[in-house]
């Protein structure tokens, strides 16, 4: 009689405990628990990775969690938003500068790469990085080396590079705006991260987890989905994504009412205000100004009717019209 062999769980196979803050993004579906399966065994090889998948799944989160698990956890772990880096500074800002390289260059600067010296740089949005910047990202790859800028002496740099990207870049390669080479040497192990649509038995793990997390950021009662409510969750489509419903639990919070889908959320505003220009789904800020704007327009600008049409308690309209204020004030500074 053969022994059977018994596989481990994931958060057994990740050292994490299901108490532990991050194991919330594992979930319980089969398919991310694979991926979780190939991160635990990733973290220990320390090649390049690409995360792929649309905006909102969590690809920094995994790429965190890769950094935790691996010997570099304690090092640092230094995140790139490649989509924001300026065509004239971006080489700067990644390989560093010696002091006088360019107008404006006081002092001498270590860089990104440099600055993550034992640990993880993490390029989100690696398919955003302008084209001439590639050839000296896969030299960094290749031999392990920056050039600052003012500076012809490379420097040797033990850093892992973990890029993520919403992009096919496949396709961007067909069509010149990524290097081939320079996805080959990224694309060494590649997690794709599913979107929430494909993981719906994950939706009530999510929920669970924002709803404790924000009420007590909030200091609010816990709340406690119905079954329908819950249903209406898992049915909805979540075009974006984790992110996504994060905000619509946020949002519920903020405004001291009970979460409900987007769809949900539109046919209630049309029923109170009809006429009104449907909310589309938006950021947790822009969702909640254009809100409390459409109710003071439906009320008249009488603040305690507002308050009620919102389903929230008249302090926090006083809260929120401070808050609304106070962000209007920092933008006319700007």
């Amino acid at each position: 009689m053969g022994s059977s062999i018994v596989a481990p769980s994931i958060e057994s196979l990740l050292r994490i405990p299901p108490e532990d803050p991050d194991s919330w993004v594992l979930g319980t579906n089969p398919r991310v628990n694979r991926i979780a399966h190939h991160v635990g065994r990733a973290a220990d090889v320390e090649c390049t990775v690409l995360v792929t998948g649309e905006t909102g799944t969590g690809k920094e989160l995994w790429a965190r969690l890769l950094h935790r698990l691996g010997p570099r956890r304690g090092k640092p772990f230094v995140p790139v938003n490649c989509a924001a880096l300026t065509a004239t500074l971006a080489e700067s800002q990644l390989f560093g500068h010696e002091k006088g390289a360019f107008t404006g260059a006081a002092g001498r600067s270590l860089g990104v790469f440099r600055a993550a010296e034992g640990g993880i740089v993490f390029l989100d949005e690696v398919g955003e990085m302008p084209l001439e910047l590639q050839p000296k990202l896969l030299r960094v790859l290749q031999e392990r080396e920056v050039t600052p800028v003012g500076s012809s002496s490379p420097t040797f740099v033990n850093i892992q590079v973990v890029a993520a990207t919403n992009r096919d870049l496949e396709r961007e390669v067909a069509e010149g705006r990524f290097r081939e080479d320079l996805y080959y040497r990224l694309n060494m192990v590649e997690f794709n991260v599913p979107p929430l649509r494909q993981r719906i038995d994950d939706v009530p793990h999510f929920v669970e987890f924002f709803s404790r997390k924000f009420a007590a950021r909030y200091q609010r009662p816990l709340w406690k989905p119905t079954a329908e409510t819950m249903r209406e969750f898992c049915e909805y489509r979540w075009p974006g994504n984790i992110r996504q419903l994060a905000n619509v639990i946020e949002q519920a919070y903020v405004l001291d009412c009970e979460p409900q889908v987007p769809e949900r959320i539109l046919a209630t505003a049309n029923q109170r205000n009809p006429g009104d220009v449907s909310l589309p789904f938006m950021d947790l800020g822009r969702l909640r100004r254009v809100a409390v704007q459409q109710a003071l327009r439906a009320t008249q600008g009488h603040k305690s009717r507002a308050a009620r049409l919102l389903g929230i308690h008249p302090n926090t309209m006083t809260r929120l019209l401070a808050q609304l204020r106070m962000e209007d004030e920092a933008d006319a500074s700007k």
